[in-house]
């Protein structure tokens, strides 16, 4: 999103920086250094994450291709059915006396 922005509106020079430090000191105060820590922690927390799942698909797809490879002959199952039970009793058959 932001290189579309680029794109279109080119990076923002310096007067466009100071307006934007201007409307956060006007919006946020003397909480801003806290804003900015918060902010901080969350794009830390947000790269972390992001590397985290770069991780774990490296090593998904990394076991994968390492058990594919070496258990193919090996490692499958045989389907197998369910196992019939017989009932445990006789079967009734009722007539139509009985239902009545």
């Amino acid at each position: 999103m932001s290189t579309i922005f680029a794109f279109f509106f080119g990076s923002p020079g310096m007067s466009e920086m100071i307006i934007i430090g201007i409307i956060a000191v006007l919006l946020f105060g003397k909480r801003l250094p806290e804003v900015g820590r918060s902010l901080g922690r969350g794009l830390v927390e947000f790269k972390k994450g992001l590397h985290e799942i770069e991780d774990e698909v490296h090593r998904s797809s990394y076991s994968s291709e390492t058990h594919r490879g070496t258990s193919d002959e090996t490692d499958h199952e045989e389907p197998t059915a369910p196992k019939f039970e017989p009932p445990a009793s006789e079967p009734r058959v009722e007539t139509q006396e009985q239902v009545s």
